[in-house]
């Protein structure tokens, strides 16, 4: 049962931490809406998303009025696009993306998630015809992110689909150049990709899911750094030890949990939809103060990326699980920290000062949630290295069986250290540069697939 008191204990977080629920994202199952033509499958669809969530805006409004507690984002994801799309060609892909456009503007939603495909083991010609549609597609649309789950720890790597997505996301930036290809910021390479997490740009409504659910995504980096500035100040830097500080990081989380609890639930009884899961990631913003890069200052390292960024960056992702697991019914998505270059002001300001590099990026996410997340990178790279960053990022998913992803953005037409900026919530960073560009062509040349680890033969 949920307590006001432990609600009503969180309004300082609110006014002075930056506390938000991130998101409350409604999924929808669309496997019901195929037709005989792609206009009557899109039609379908648009009547579908209307029906289903032509309230939820409102409600969400409702709820964060009536609570004091800001919801940031409304979003939907719904069933990875092509499984609804089984035959269709690129240009009815592009239809079908212009559709979803449409129906998230016309219920209100900041974004809408899961023009997706799940290709871990192998590829149909419906997938490559997806595949092929995504520059285009996120070009010709402001709200439509897209995903792919390309690595699972039970099926391996499918290195023949992460062959062709290196170029699809150098397109994908050059089709959007006009805005320093942000499409590619709305496109994100998975490995285990969960079918209940809230956070864009992967989102989807997995097929193991109800018809609708309800899945809010918390946010609190700045609460956390505040309450270690507290508990610091109170005990002196020399009267703690790091198991104390943990604890400290558990018991936050479990309040900040609590409010996108109440949130989530109050918004499901609103539309008389099921309740999904309350994902734990501590997502960071670009204001000042909302930083995870901030509570690895507060903890001892001087410089983001220094020896002992990855040691805290695992301490900080186990008590956020630890404290949000206790915190909620049901725990899902991703759950634990997020780095994102671009949306972390001091993880950006580390990268301009040459702090952060791309190989300390890629150890850091070995411990924390997603992987290499919305990192800006030269235009001029080419497409087989980017593959092979992937590569790198999709492997330590598959290996420690846990979700990883990669969200690259090839600038076109900047180098290593210019400045880009996409504003809002996908903030600014310099480009990052990248070390030994050219040299794995012949790695990904070799395509097949990386076959699933040992570990993965569990039944």
């Amino acid at each position: 049962m949920l307590r006001s008191d432990q609600i009503l204990a969180t309004v300082e977080m609110i006014q002075k931490e930056n506390l938000d629920v991130r998101t409350v994202t409604m999924g929808i199952n669309l496997l019901n809406c195929r037709r005989d033509t792609i206009e009557a499958t899109c039609e379908e669809i648009e009547g579908h998303i209307r029906n289903k969530a032509g309230n939820f805006v409102e409600a969400c409004d409702f709820v964060s009025r009536k609570l004091g507690i800001p919801v940031v984002n409304k979003r939907i994801s719904i069933t990875p696009i092509a499984l609804v799309a089984g035959g269709y060609l690129k240009d009815d892909f592009i239809l079908l993306a212009q559709a979803l456009e449409r129906a998230a503007t016309a219920v209100g939603v900041d974004i809408l998630g899961g023009f997706s495909a799940q290709v871990e083991k192998g590829m149909t010609r419906t997938d490559r015809e997806y595949i092929a549609s995504l520059p285009e597609a996120l070009a010709l649309t402001d709200k439509v992110c897209a995903s792919i789950n390309i690595a699972s720890t039970q099926k391996g790597i499918n290195m023949d689909a992460l062959t062709i997505l290196g170029q699809t996301i150098k397109d994908i930036a050059e089709m959007t150049r006009d805005q320093h290809g942000f499409g590619a910021a709305k496109f994100v390479v998975f490995c285990n990709q969960p079918g209940d997490n809230p956070f864009m740009a992967g989102a989807i409504h997995g097929i193991e899911e109800a018809d609708a659910v309800l899945n809010v995504g918390v946010s609190g980096p700045g609460v956390i750094a505040r309450s270690l500035e507290r508990l610091i100040s109170e005990k002196g830097p020399n009267g703690l030890k790091l198991d104390e500080i943990a604890e400290d990081i558990k018991q936050t989380t479990f309040r900040v949990t609590r409010c996108g609890e109440l949130v989530g639930r109050q918004v499901s009884d609103m539309l008389g939809i099921e309740f999904g899961v309350v994902d734990l990631s501590l997502a960071p913003t670009p204001t000042v103060g909302d930083s995870v890069g901030e509570i690895l200052h507060i903890l001892g390292v001087d410089a983001i990326g220094a020896p002992g960024s990855t040691a805290i960056v695992a301490m900080l992702n186990d008590a956020v699980k630890k404290g949000g697991i206790f915190a909620s019914k049901t725990v899902g998505g991703l759950s634990g920290a997020f780095i994102p270059v671009m949306e972390d002001s001091l993880l950006a300001k580390a990268v301009g000062d040459n702090d952060l590099c791309l190989e300390k990026l890629e150890a850091m996410t070995c411990v924390c949630s997603v992987g290499l997340d919305m990192v800006p990178i030269p235009g001029d790279v080419d497409a087989a290295t980017i593959s092979a960053i992937i590569a790198d990022e999709m492997a330590l998913g598959m290996i420690n069986s846990k979700t990883t992803a990669a969200r690259l953005i090839p600038v076109p037409g900047k180098a290593a250290g210019e400045q880009v900026s996409f504003g809002g919530l996908f903030g600014a960073s310099p480009v990052m540069p990248v070390k030994n560009v050219g040299k794995s062509s012949r790695f990904i040349n070799w395509g097949g697939k990386i076959p699933a680890p040992v570990h993965s033969f569990k039944n």
